[in-house]
């Protein structure tokens, strides 16, 4: 593999320590983050030389409004540890997420009452978060009375104290959940509630900023109207209170907000952090950050910022510092990963059909180059559709784009429309399996015009959405030698009637199977439509507990490929769900994967 100062690459990378979460202190002097496997919470200094503390045991850190204290869950308690060192404490009790409050004496929780209720009825299976105001001092919860029959899905604290900005939902089953989501505001000194109405479609990230007209929430959530666009930033003036989009038009993607007015947004390739300008109510960009970006979180000013970055050769980890930056790394948890010779990569741009600019990212085997081509290739479309590749380090399972080039092969990865990066008119052009499809085939031609792929040695994957167009590819040409389907999608219909999803499968299908007498449109988008076409080897991997794109979806094309005779593995790794997580499958997959793209070079 080109690796031979390390045994098992592979194994060394999934045993990797990698950051999930951070959380900057008020003040801005200190960083928590997670880190998986093994879910520890970790401290360190924003501007100091001292290595990172280990503080136990559990995940999600937040922090006290006075950046004394770090909380965070573990083993079902909510846990307090102080910044500087100390004893710790806990208090026993099923928590689904906290809020220390301006009241040194609060904790704001949220968790669902308990339940007893074996049969699956609907509304009443799922177990609804309610608020909870945890007292410090003699530990007792008190539940307001408030939000009775809704999910309680966010919170955040009016800078100062007092109010609550709050986010509900019908449901916490995502579909209906996210779909008629509300905003609140709750006094925690009074118990009043003020309404706020319908927030957009998958209202989420919520955070408040001060303007020339007062307090105003904003929060991130699907571009209004429809289900399939992309993200905008939602704002909701309480003079008025009505919901506005402060985003529109720009030629990125919000991600999520911070104090401050801050946004993280994707940005092609990149990222980058966005501040609002409190007098004229739009974004502007104030940092690019090369690749991918993770998780943003700032100080109470919005001056000190942290998060989680991967560029290109660099795994993913911790970096904190002034909001201009420079940022600098806090938390190095995979330093073994760069002892693994990697392919490089280049970034590409190139047109569509109709002439609409794209980006990708083209990865070759270690040590080669261009002019060592053509090589066989391999393209990984991403999952989504409103998803991106962005410069980073890919090393999971179902993203193997590394080990592939490790293996010999050059990797693809391409950009397609109605994806993430270039704004709401992108990530809403055209249909899926139409001209995204065509953006992604204009790729692989220009690759091949230009010598990098050999035509003959073609290969596809993709996981979810990029399994759906995998699947779609090998009954639309027989181009391909090879492909691979991992959780992918072969029935749109029923996705919407089976998928955890529904409403949001629908409308990028098109239809539903109950909308009157067929044809329907989500047949003609559906690739089990054109099954009896497919001559392309498949191999078909789908987690059994996949509840986002359920079995049902492998097994439909799986029973037709059986029928027309095409030659195809199934694989089903139990106790999965839509990502396969466990440490011995995630090894099996990528050995199954390299040893499937292994025949297109005759091994």
């Amino acid at each position: 593999m080109g690796n031979d100062r390390l045994k098992n690459p592979e194994e060394v990378a999934f045993d990797a320590q990698l950051p999930t979460v951070s959380a900057i202190s008020p003040d801005g002097r200190w960083v928590a983050y997670g880190v998986t496997p093994g879910r520890t919470v970790w401290l360190a200094k924003v501007d100091g030389d001292t290595s990172p503390r280990k503080l136990g045991e559990g995940s999600n850190p937040t922090w006290s409004a006075d950046s004394r204290h770090i909380y965070f869950l573990a083993e079902g308690r909510l846990h307090r540890e102080r910044a500087e060192g100390g004893a710790g404490r806990s208090w026993k009790g099923e928590v689904s997420t906290c809020l220390p409050l301006a009241d040194p004496d609060t904790v704001a929780v949220l968790s669902p009452d308990p339940s007893g209720n074996d049969p699956w009825v609907w509304g009443e299976a799922a177990r609804l978060d309610r608020l909870r105001l945890l007292d410090l001092r003699t530990g007792a919860v008190k539940t307001p009375d408030v939000f009775q029959g809704r999910h309680v899905a966010e919170l955040a604290e009016r800078p100062g104290g007092g109010m609550l900005a709050i986010l509900t939902q019908e449901s916490a089953v995502p579909d209906p959940g996210e779909l008629r989501p509300r905003l609140h505001l709750f006094d925690t000194a009074t118990g009043e509630v003020r309404e706020l109405g319908a927030a957009a479609v998958s209202a989420r990230s919520l955070a408040w900023w001060e303007g020339p007209d007062g307090w105003h929430v904003a929060y991130v959530a699907r571009t209004p109207p429809g289900l399939a666009g992309g993200n905008a930033v939602m704002d909701v003036a309480l003079s008025d209170g009505e919901h506005r989009n402060l985003t529109e038009g720009l030629p990125v993607c919000p991600l999520s907000l911070a104090p401050g007015g801050l946004a993280l947004v994707a940005d092609g390739l990149d990222s980058a952090i966005y501040r609002l300008d409190p007098a004229t109510r739009k974004f502007s960009e104030i940092l690019p950050l090369k690749g991918l970006a993770l998780w943003l979180t700032a100080g109470a000013d919005g001056a000190t910022v942290a998060m989680a970055r991967s560029h290109a050769h660099e795994p993913l980890s911790v970096f904190a510092g002034p909001v201009h930056g420079p940022l600098v790394r806090r938390g190095d948890t995979a330093p073994e990963l760069r002892a693994i010779e990697w392919g490089a990569h280049e970034r590409l741009s190139y047109r569509a059909q109709d002439g609409l600019e794209l980006d990708a990212l083209l990865i070759l085997p270690p040590g080669r180059s261009r002019q060592d081509g053509p090589f066989s290739l391999v393209t990984i479309v991403h999952s989504g559709p409103y998803a991106r590749w962005a410069d980073q380090l890919l090393l999971q399972a179902h993203e193997p784009a590394q080990w592939l080039a490790a293996d010999g092969h050059a990797v693809f990865l391409p950009n397609p429309r109605r994806g993430m990066g270039h704004g709401h008119a992108f990530a809403t052009n055209g249909i899926i399996g139409g001209q995204e499809w065509h953006d992604v085939l204009t790729g692989i031609d220009l690759l091949v015009e230009q010598g990098v792929a050999d035509p003959l040695r073609l290969g596809i994957a993709g996981w979810s959405h990029g399994g759906y167009l995998a699947a779609w590819a090998v009954g639309h040409t027989d181009r391909f030698k090879r492909a691979l389907v991992i959780a992918g999608i072969s029935d749109w219909g029923m996705l919407a009637a089976t998928g955890e999803l529904g409403a949001f499968e629908s409308a990028l299908g098109g239809s539903t199977g109950w909308e009157g007498v067929g044809p329907h449109p989500h047949d003609e988008r559906s690739p089990i439509s054109y099954a009896s076409a497919i001559r392309t080897p498949v191999l078909i991997v789908h987690g059994a507990e996949d509840t986002n794109v359920p079995l049902s979806q492998a097994q439909f094309l799986h029973r037709a490929l059986r029928r027309f005779e095409v030659e195809h593995e199934f694989v089903v790794y139990p106790r999965e769900g839509h990502i396969i997580a466990e440490r011995n499958h995630r090894i099996d997959l990528l050995r199954r994967t390299r040893a499937w793209f292994s025949r297109l070079n005759g091994r």
